[in-house]
């Protein structure tokens, strides 16, 4: 795995010679990363690969790649004191069977919580990428306090803010927290927007944090504006639609940091016309393509935000760059 701080640590069957392979699944993977026993249900394929991120909090937050196997927390590997409750979601389907109850199928999307307190099993038939989360039981009790009322739930792929839940996860893998500060922040969202889906499902329903829901709902709504800046269609209808809110709640979202929308959009094109300048080569890219690239309609309005934010012109910071 590598070491790098607050960075998802990274481990494969790829990294370990062909004849360890099964033992690593087995022993390591199986007993004593999972606390389960294994089972291949097809020995010619035993890929297995593993990234996960601690952040505080006692959470995991992880990304799984597992051939079709057996798994199986059995009675006797409850003694080992594990109690988290394990958040999945698959992109296949499979069966699951806790506390010795029949086995049911999860659909591909669902959500399954877990209690590693308590036996359980899982079937999957086919190979899946599984999105996983470890969570602390009495800290997600803290804010659905029935949630210990039940061993397992499977929370359907449409249930209300999953998608909230779901993007927010995904973004923390793909751009880790990088300051102790932001992942204490990060793990808080996590549960209290984990709290939020199990609102409903839970008997008795679930505390809501809405400070954690604003902050994370603000990150996905500018993240969906980053990946569309050179978008001269970037308005926040389209945003406010796409991230099924209402525009004045993004306006909300957006003043609570300080800002507006537009200043948000204007500051981050501004920067990236500003990379462009020191990246482009001037005979194939002119000051006028740069600022359209970067989401500008007008030029003389793109020159007066850009000297005002850099107390430079476009042209200043081109020639600065040429006589490096």
């Amino acid at each position: 795995m590598t070491a790098t701080p607050f960075a998802m640590q990274r481990l494969s069957t790829e990294d370990v010679p062909r004849r360890e392979r099964l033992s690593f699944v087995y022993d390591f993977v199986g007993r004593y990363i999972g606390g389960m026993h294994f089972r291949l249900l097809d020995c010619e394929n035993v890929r297995i690969d593993l990234a996960a991120m601690q952040l505080p909090g006692e959470l995991t937050v992880g990304q799984t790649w597992f051939p079709p196997v057996h798994g199986a927390r059995t009675r006797d590997l409850l003694q080992d004191g594990r109690d988290h409750y394990l958040l999945a979601i698959h992109n296949q389907d499979y069966e699951i069977s806790v506390d010795g109850k029949e086995p049911v199928r999860v659909a591909a999307g669902d959500l399954s919580l877990v209690n590693e307190a308590v036996c359980s099993e899982f079937w999957f038939a086919k190979s899946q990428a599984v999105n996983v989360m470890a969570l602390d039981r009495q800290l997600l009790a803290r804010l659905a306090p029935r949630v210990d009322m039940e061993a397992s739930y499977i929370l359907p792929a449409a249930a209300a803010d999953m998608r909230l839940l779901t993007a927010y996860a995904d973004n923390l893998r793909s751009s880790p927290p990088t300051s102790e500060k932001a992942r204490e922040m990060a793990s808080r969202h996590i549960y209290d927007l984990t709290a939020l889906v199990l609102d409903g499902f839970v008997r008795g329903g679930a505390e809501r944090n809405e400070i954690s829901i604003a902050a994370a709902r603000l990150k996905l709504v500018q993240k969906d504006i980053l990946e569309r800046l050179s978008d001269h269609d970037l308005h926040i209808d389209a945003v406010a639609r796409r991230q099924g809110v209402t525009p004045r709640y993004i306006q909300r979202l957006f003043e609570s940091e300080g800002t507006t929308f537009s200043d948000f959009v204007r500051e981050r094109r501004l920067e990236l016309a500003f990379r462009f300048l020191q990246e482009r080569e001037p005979a194939s890219s002119t000051i006028t393509a740069i600022a359209y690239d970067a989401g500008f309609s007008d030029i003389s309005s793109f020159n007066r935000a850009f000297r005002k934010r850099f107390e430079a012109t476009p042209s200043e910071i081109r020639a600065a760059v040429l006589i490096r």
